[in-house]
């Protein structure tokens, strides 16, 4: 079952954002955590909605940022200037990310076309969210814990998507936080993006596959909760199997990167035009998809 609004999850668990962008807060005894920072434009919502949910700000210590993508850290420059106490927990590459000039410059334009598709630059532009200051990450890796008191998430590193995307899970309520390194939840179909490597894809994927879950708490598009939430990794492994040989398709008959990508990306917003991204950055995105491709059907 997919659950695409803001409510409580369970005992200390709770869904914050909007449907295409969501943000957890995970409690504990000693503290509490944000996980996923979500769209920029989320920041007033976050707020109000801890007050809604009666969630205590001030125990919250830290935010867990899974990949350093803007529409997956943009409430993050808003609560550290905030909360300048916060801790920042991301993997050791999405930490150097955070301190590169260019990529700051590339989250707070992606930042702000996203929010104009979504009609939300007035928020933008009404609260100080933009990538500025410094921010410090602290690095998590593969097998690592952040401490909540009576519960802990455990650290995943799972590249495929990203190169600095790590997954957590929070055995307590055996909820998954995978980021975009397992399915999208769009609708009706598990929507796959091993924009990275999609070897690396689908090894992270066999890592995550036989944990014990009861809730897939996806980035975009929702929770998944019950008998679905149970299988959601080993069907995410098959749908992004079965997209990768239609990708092959459509680039093996149009014999060029620039063309398959484009439509490819026509096609997705024919049957997806309410979706969060912009063609432009989608096609983007794509076009690095089918360079790997072309790469590894001319290596064979």
């Amino acid at each position: 079952m997919r659950v695409r609004v803001p409510e409580k999850i369970c005992d200390g668990l709770w869904m914050l954002g909007s449907e295409e962008s969501c943000v957890y807060v995970a409690e504990g005894k000693k503290e509490s955590i944000i996980v996923n920072g979500g769209m920029s434009y989320l920041a007033p919502d976050v707020i109000r909605q801890l007050d809604q949910f009666r969630i205590d700000e001030s125990r919250i210590k830290s935010i867990l940022i899974l990949h350093a993508h803007f529409d997956h850290m943009g409430i993050v420059p808003f609560f550290i200037r905030r909360r300048p106490e916060l801790r920042i927990y991301a993997s050791a590459r999405a930490c150097e990310i955070f301190k590169k000039p260019k990529a700051k410059t590339t989250f707070n334009a992606f930042s702000r076309e996203v929010a104009k598709r979504m009609g939300k630059t007035e928020i933008l532009d009404e609260f100080d969210l933009s990538w500025t200051d410094e921010i410090e990450g602290t690095a998590v890796s593969e097998g690592g814990f952040i401490d909540l008191g009576d519960a802990a998430l455990q650290i995943y590193e799972t590249p495929g998507h990203s190169s600095c995307c790590i997954a957590a899970y929070l055995q307590r309520s055996k909820a998954l936080f995978g980021s975009d390194g397992v399915g999208i939840p769009y609708k009706s179909i598990i929507d796959t993006s091993p924009s990275y490597d999609y070897a690396k894809y689908l090894e992270s994927l066999e890592k995550l596959k036989d944990l014990d879950v009861e809730y897939i708490c996806a980035d975009h598009y929702g929770y998944v909760k019950g008998d679905e939430a149970k299988t959601f990794v080993k069907k995410t492994l098959e749908a992004c199997k079965e997209e990768r040989a239609s990708m092959e398709k459509v680039f093996l008959r149009t014999k060029s990167v620039e063309r398959a990508a484009k439509e490819w990306t026509d096609a997705i917003f024919q049957e997806k035009p309410d979706y969060l991204l912009t063609p432009e950055i989608v096609k983007k995105v794509h076009e690095q998809i089918f360079r790997h491709i072309a790469d590894d059907l001319e290596g064979r």
